[in-house]
């Protein structure tokens, strides 16, 4: 990510998200703690720490979070011990990790019961991104985005939900946030009776639970 504010991005669209009695937070990729800071203000003071690979982005986020470790997740994770939270955030993350299985296996053992996942994940069927491709045969990566060319993995809604249930997770929850649309998608998805909603959001936000057969 090129763009210099990047890391310091609240992402308020996710706070909802978060359930309002979750005492202790772990921010996965919390980038500068902006997020963990926005939790913070909004209920009596949770617990949040954080996990940030880029040195400087953690070194600030040290000065808004409870705690911050600084490093790749699923690494990162070693560093928590037998620590358990009662939500792990991950606002667009999965989609830079080599292998978004093996992160999402290893966090189950931090959550705490009864806790969940939360996670923001970009919609590769986004329908400007999917007329480009169709359309105008482009598929041109970006500093920021859903093509950011740091982005290793790519998901559609239905997809991110075969991920997480395939981890050992129960989806509880499917969001679509951060909704955009042209003139033109917004005539052709209502002429098709909304067949093809999920292609005006940019992201979906996921929520999940381990399931008690898979938890630790």
């Amino acid at each position: 990510m090129s763009t210099p504010d990047y890391h310091a991005r609240p992402r308020r669209e996710m706070l909802r998200f978060v359930p309002a009695d979750a005492g202790s937070i772990l921010d996965i990729g919390c980038g500068a703690g902006a997020f963990g800071a926005g939790l913070k203000e909004r209920r009596p003071e949770p617990e949040v720490w954080g996990i940030e690979a880029e040195p400087e982005s953690a070194r600030r986020a040290a000065g808004v979070l409870d705690r911050v470790i600084t490093g790749l997740a699923p690494a990162a994770l070693g560093d928590l011990e037998q620590r358990r939270f009662d939500c792990v955030i991950m606002n667009d993350v999965i989609e830079h990790v080599v292998e978004p299985r093996e992160l999402l296996v290893a966090v189950r053992s931090h959550v705490a019961p009864g806790g969940c996942l939360v996670a923001s994940i970009p919609n590769i069927r986004h329908h400007a991104t999917v007329a480009d491709l169709a359309l105008r045969g482009r598929w041109d990566y970006t500093d920021e985005g859903i093509l950011d060319r740091t982005h290793l993995r790519f998901f559609t809604r239905s997809s991110m939900v075969e991920l997480l249930e395939g981890c050992g997770y129960h989806v509880t929850g499917v969001t679509g946030i951060n909704r955009t649309g042209a003139r033109s998608f917004r005539l052709f998805n209502l002429l098709t009776a909304g067949r093809f909603n999920d292609m005006g959001y940019l992201q979906f936000a996921c929520m999940a639970r381990p399931r008690e057969e898979t938890a630790p």
